[in-house]
């Protein structure tokens, strides 16, 4: 799909489900959110929970037409990177693949979403606030310790493909995703 309309009623809550799962699961398509709700508060929260565009009622069909084409003159992020490489590890995002030195793991998907993040800015700490946010969706009912328990997962697998790269943690900050000396 080129673009995804979502049109409120006046109750903001049952809108914003489907755009809360459209950007937990990284699914990059642009979002117009479309509703009689003008009031400030409103439009703040169809942002932040991951709209990329917010129309009011009424408005005319050629404004709204000139919207989808703005947003979807945009490259689609899913689509530049098919794969992402950080220290001799190559991640092919959609088939869910590490690989390094002709080794290969599958990963689960949530596992792929955060290798990702590290790779696409390794030697960079990433808060457990971060990696929730990147990973789980802004939305998401999810505690801390489920960023520990998938970067255990994923340490294991950066073992089993005898990765010189390794995610370490830096304490009270965060982790990152360094090459090993």
């Amino acid at each position: 799909f080129a673009a995804l309309i979502i049109i409120l009623a006046f109750t903001p809550f049952l809108g914003y489900i489907p755009l809360g799962f459209t950007r937990a699961t990284i699914i990059h398509i642009p979002v117009i959110i479309i509703t009689g709700m003008s009031d400030l508060d409103d439009k703040i929260e169809g942002f932040d929970c991951g709209a990329d565009d917010y129309l009011v009622k009424p408005f005319h069909i050629k404004e709204l037409m000139a919207r989808i084409r703005a947003l979807t003159r945009r490259p689609a992020e899913i689509q530049e990177r098919a794969s992402l490489t950080a220290f001799d590890l190559v991640l092919d995002v959609e088939h869910r693949r590490l690989t390094y030195n002709g080794h290969s793991v599958m990963l689960t998907q949530k596992e792929n979403d955060l290798i990702a993040v590290f790779l696409e800015k390794p030697d960079t700490i990433h808060s457990r606030s971060q990696l929730l946010w990147k990973v789980w969706g802004g939305n998401a009912e999810v505690e801390d310790g489920n960023v520990d328990n998938y970067i255990h997962f994923l340490r294991k697998r950066l073992r089993e493909l005898g990765c010189k790269a390794s995610i370490k943690t830096v304490y009270g900050v965060g982790y990152r995703l360094e090459e090993a000396l």
